[in-house]
């Protein structure tokens, strides 16, 4: 790589007297930015040693790579003529440059309580769904299979039990993932949830009269906005009682204060007041599909994969929550929005696909099959950054295929029960009397997506010249520390869980000692301790990034026993990190083990072990 040449582009692009200030970490240059409108995109892209960009806190970050980043940054300093700073001091800068957004944030509070909890309300959604296969009269005949078939009346009864848990009693769910985001005690938190969802609501008697005022005893099961209100005056409370409590009664009034004050207001102001509201938006939106009808759901499917890439799309769980459990409770028309997701979904990865067929280059060969079947079981990050957005006009295509596919199911007034998986195999979150007619539409959202990036792709994309590689061989790299293996896509860091950096696998450590997984030469080693590049001697160039947005703490906790272009061995002791002090300082210890030149490969697969101790099987490389 020329790193003075990638500075100098980069410079270019964003604009040079756009640029405020600039610092890195161990794979992107960050940079604050006057208007992030004047960057030029494009010549971003089109540069092969950029890996891809994207906007976060008011930062612009640009993804170069590890033991190049740093040089290139070297070279747009000198280029520039600005200050170098850590990261930690860009953000200071950032946040000053920042205006608060409302809506931005209030979606963003949505997406961080949601999105920890979306597992356990799939289960129950899919729990649902298949309830309905077996209780739905007229799906494979006049009767139910539970009518036809009363030997599996006790099962259908339990699977409507497991499958009804996660919606009944979500306020607890949120409660816990609120009290996180608000900074409570996690299990003050669920006591509110359980309080506002307390079966002997309402059984003995309505109202509770406390000093002549009549307060509803509201069940507040299936409910979110209420909880959420509740556990963020819970939060306030149980912060200024410990700030205000003597040491000595701390412990026992700020908790029973907090509760019982926080309950009192839920019942009396917070819950009623916000179950009005959130009775509302749910009602208006129902409103809404129901007036708008087919061309509502068409333009909605247009847009929801841009709605993607902003990250909005998080905060629709909230909405479908109360859809699936208004459905379920007999009101409103179903959750439509699972719907457009997964023709949106669909399109993009048929978009893939053709591009698959298409291109000559091996490595977006292997990167399209592997992005499109991601897609169609409704991950789109991989297909959308990877391929689609690269050559840009199938991402269009794919927004036209899942604007008409919409369009069709809102016609046929297709809808779901459940939430689940938003892709081919949505169909098991389906009303079941609309399946037929959604398997249709998805097949309409595939074939127009394919067939329009397939034809303009024909006439109007060029082939990339590659470069002949060196041979490479397979190998399996070791885990570099013991603890839990999971997925990369599933780290709470973009740049990894998107795989712009290749693919690989994560371990969420239980042993801070750090070792080489491969032998070979040792090609980066940060003075921040918390990253190490390395290449193989079988050719794999392999990152080891210990902890998310550790770099801030400038080596603290850390120790490394190596340095640059040290030769290894499988084994060696690289360095160590204090788990314990890095989670405390408020930082994601979990490491992540990437194969930087993933695309040089045929296959780059985590081996599925769950618990891994050092030097144990953790990524498969397969060669060409």
């Amino acid at each position: 790589m020329d790193h003075k040449k990638v500075a100098k582009n980069v410079v270019d692009a964003v604009g040079r007297d756009n640029l405020i200030a600039a610092a890195h970490c161990a794979t992107r240059l960050r940079l604050v930015l006057k208007d992030d409108k004047k960057v030029n995109q494009a010549a971003l892209d089109a540069d092969p040693d950029v890996k891809g960009t994207f906007k976060t806190n008011g930062q612009y970050q640009v993804i170069i790579g590890p033991g190049d980043v740093n040089n290139v940054y070297d070279e747009l300093i000198k280029d520039t003529g600005l200050k170098e700073l850590s990261t930690d001091d860009l953000k200071k800068v950032a946040e000053q440059g920042q205006k608060f957004n409302p809506v931005m944030a209030f979606i963003k509070l949505l997406s961080d309580i949601f999105v920890p909890i979306i597992p356990a309300l799939v289960a129950g959604g899919l729990l649902m769904a298949l309830n309905n296969f077996l209780t739905q009269p007229g799906l494979f005949g006049p009767k139910s299979i539970v009518s036809t078939s009363p030997v599996i009346k006790g099962l259908s009864d339990m699977i409507q039990l497991m499958s009804a848990a996660p919606f009944i009693f979500m306020p607890i769910l949120v409660a816990i993932s609120a009290s996180k985001r608000f900074g409570a005690n996690r299990f003050l938190g669920a006591a509110i949830g359980m309080i506002m969802t307390s079966p002997d609501l309402g059984k003995t008697a309505k109202y509770w009269d406390i000093f002549g005022m009549h307060v509803a005893q509201t069940n507040y099961a299936y409910q979110v906005i209420p909880v959420i209100a509740a556990v963020w005056v819970l939060a306030f409370l149980e912060k200024r009682f410990h700030k205000w409590l003597p040491a000595a009664v701390d412990f026992t009034f700020t908790p029973l204060l907090s509760v019982m004050i926080t309950g009192f207001l839920t019942f009396t102001v917070i819950g009623p007041v916000l179950k009005t509201v959130s009775d509302m938006l749910t009602n208006g939106i129902v409103w809404l599909y129901d007036t708008t009808s087919f061309v509502g759901m068409g333009i909605f499917g247009l847009t929801y994969s841009a709605i993607v890439m902003t990250g909005l799309h998080q905060s629709f769980p909230a909405i479908e929550t109360q859809l699936v459990t208004a459905f379920a409770n007999g009101h409103g028309a179903g959750d439509f929005i699972f719907v457009v997701a997964s023709m949106a979904n669909v399109a993009q990865g048929a978009a893939t696909f053709a591009i698959y067929f298409l291109t000559k280059d091996k490595k977006m060969k292997g990167l399209s099959s592997s992005a499109g079947v991601s897609a169609l079981l409704g991950i789109t990050e991989p297909a959308l950054f990877g391929v689609n957005l690269k050559y840009k006009f199938p991402f269009f295509c794919a927004l036209i295929g899942s604007g008409v596919a919409a369009a069709f199911a809102g016609l046929m007034h297709i809808i779901a029960a459940s939430m689940g998986a938003a892709g081919f195999i949505g169909f098991l979150s389906i009303y079941p009397k609309s399946i037929p007619m959604y398997v249709v539409a998805e097949l309409i959202s595939f074939a127009v997506a394919f067939a329009l990036t397939f034809i303009y792709g024909k006439g109007h994309m060029k082939e990339e010249q590659v470069a002949a590689e060196s041979k490479l061989n397979d190998e399996v790299v070791a885990s570099p520390i013991s603890g839990e293996s999971k997925k990369l896509t599933d780290v709470n860091d973009p740049v990894f869980s998107t795989l712009a950096m290749g693919n690989g696998a994560a371990v969420v450590p239980t042993d801070g000692t750090i070792y080489a997984p491969v032998d070979g030469e040792l090609t980066v080693a940060y003075e921040t301790k918390h990253a190490y590049g390395l290449k193989s001697d079988n050719g794999a160039e392999v990152l080891i990034h210990v902890g998310i947005d550790t770099v801030n703490l400038k080596g603290q906790h850390f120790e490394s026993f190596v340095k640059q272009g040290q030769k290894v061995k499988k084994g060696d002791k690289l360095g160590t990190v204090d788990l314990d002090a890095v989670k405390a300082a408020g930082y994601d210890t979990t490491v992540m083990v990437v194969v930087t030149n993933t695309m040089s490969y045929a296959s780059v697969d985590r081996i599925d072990n769950t618990k891994v101790n050092h030097g144990d099987d953790l990524v498969a490389v397969t060669a060409r």
